[in-house]
């Protein structure tokens, strides 16, 4: 039952390249101190919970203010008979350029646990992961990647969407997803399905539909399993998510919001 746990970030966060002709585009969607909390849902089962949270300050890098980028989930209940999870997954994103400086994984899932560092060079294009013990005290490996462009990572992708300009799309349109996660680049297709009002916790909202190409795996149905609604106003927050899973559905729905840059 942990396992679609280990889907949560990629669910929520798809690695979104400059793509639509928006090269850097200016933030005028979230800001600092920003907390989304989500709840989510197997069936009759609430599985777990997720939060994603803005630093309330920058952070410096290469001399560059930072915003720290946190996504956490962890299961609750009766789900944790099935495993404990407890995921912080994060970056850290240039106000300016909108591209991660550092990615970070710290993963506790049953007895598994993986404790990465990812640092991006994007002028020359090159990432070096660190990877580290089940402590994160220890340095167990390094290794450096070639990067073919100026690339995203789960987090940092998500946030660089909601800057965009997504007024313009037109239903059935693609965007090219370039990221680099677990050591390799991927390029998937995120599909415009259109808009769509709907009821959630923050009240009826009118959203954007967006369905990701996922790879061939055991866990999800179909070619496009996942949905994932974007608020259609400044703030674009992801509000509801649902996935076709081989058996049954996984649902994520926004439970909370506070910090919202566009009130």
């Amino acid at each position: 039952m942990n396992y679609p746990l280990r889907f949560l970030a990629a669910l929520i966060l798809f690695p979104i390249m400059q793509c639509l002709g928006q090269t850097n585009p200016k933030n005028t969607a979230f800001t600092f101190g920003e907390e989304l909390h989500f709840e989510v849902s197997y069936g009759w089962l609430d599985l777990a919970e997720a939060k994603l949270q803005v630093g309330k300050r920058a952070v410096m890098e290469d001399s560059r203010p930072h915003y720290k980028i946190d996504a956490f989930g962890k299961t609750k209940g009766a789900a944790t008979i099935f495993g404990k999870v407890n995921d912080n997954w994060g970056t850290h994103l240039d106000t300016g350029s909108l591209l991660p400086s550092i990615s970070y994984r710290y993963i506790e899932e049953g007895k598994y646990r993986k404790n990465e560092k990812v640092y991006f060079d994007q002028i020359n294009r090159k990432a070096k992961m660190e990877l580290y013990d089940r402590e994160n005290k220890v340095l167990k490996e390094v290794k450096e990647f070639k990067l073919p462009s100026q690339v995203q990572d789960l987090v940092s992708g998500f946030y660089l969407l909601r800057a965009m300009d997504l007024s313009n799309l037109k239903k059935g349109q693609e965007i090219l997803i370039t990221g680099f996660f677990d050591k390799e680049i991927y390029n998937i297709k995120l599909i415009f399905e259109g808009t769509e009002k709907i009821e959630t916790n923050l009240g009826t909202k009118d959203t954007y539909i967006f369905s990701p190409q996922m790879p061939k795996n055991r866990l999800f149905r179909g070619e496009f399993p996942v949905k994932v609604w974007v608020t259609k106003d400044q703030n674009k927050i992801p509000v509801k998510i649902k996935a076709n899973l081989f058996i049954g559905s996984l649902n994520i729905d926004i439970a909370s919001a506070k910090g919202l840059r566009n009130n």
